[in-house]
């Protein structure tokens, strides 16, 4: 739980870039590179985890579950953020943001199916209250999460060494 913390604070942070980014594209860029520090922030802390609560030694499925718990508080955490700031904060900030970019996409040659595609998704998310919307945020992030867990719990896991197996 403590390292979910961290990571749930990390991601806290991470998403005030999100909103903000829609006026600054430096911050959307920002955005995205932080979301892309996020599998190795969880290897840091699997190893940190496995080196100093384990003794060094973890398996496969110990990582994994190590792993997927660590994100799934974070995912809990992030998402307190994420409902104050869609009941409390947006105001309907990002449906109109993503309104100018497929308004955009429309003036674009062949781009016709794609933006019905569009035009249909927001109409579905708007018709969202601000706790489904929180709710979708927090079951992409642990759907997502538990599957990126799995190369890094195959990074984390070492073995012990046997002890009778050393030559003398």
């Amino acid at each position: 739980m403590l390292f979910g913390t961290y990571m749930g604070g990390f991601w806290i942070l991470k998403f005030i870039l999100f909103p903000l980014g829609m006026t600054i594209p430096f911050l959307l860029l920002l955005f995205m590179v932080l979301t892309l520090c996020v599998p190795f922030m969880g290897y840091y802390y699997a190893r940190a985890y496995r080196n100093h609560i384990c003794g060094g030694s973890i398996n496969f499925f110990h990582a994994w579950l190590f792993t997927t718990l660590m994100y799934m508080f974070a995912a809990l955490l992030a998402s307190v953020a994420h409902y104050i700031y869609f009941k409390y904060i947006d105001q309907g900030l990002v449906f109109s943001y993503y309104d100018g970019l497929v308004n955009t996409l429309s003036k674009m040659q062949g781009m016709e199916k794609y933006v019905d595609l569009q035009k249909e998704s927001l109409a579905v998310m708007r018709s969202m209250t601000s706790i489904e919307i929180t709710m979708q945020f927090m079951s992409m992030d642990v759907f997502y999460c538990s599957i990126l867990a799995i190369p890094t719990a195959l990074f984390v896991m070492k073995r012990k060494k046997d002890e009778n197996n050393k030559e003398a």
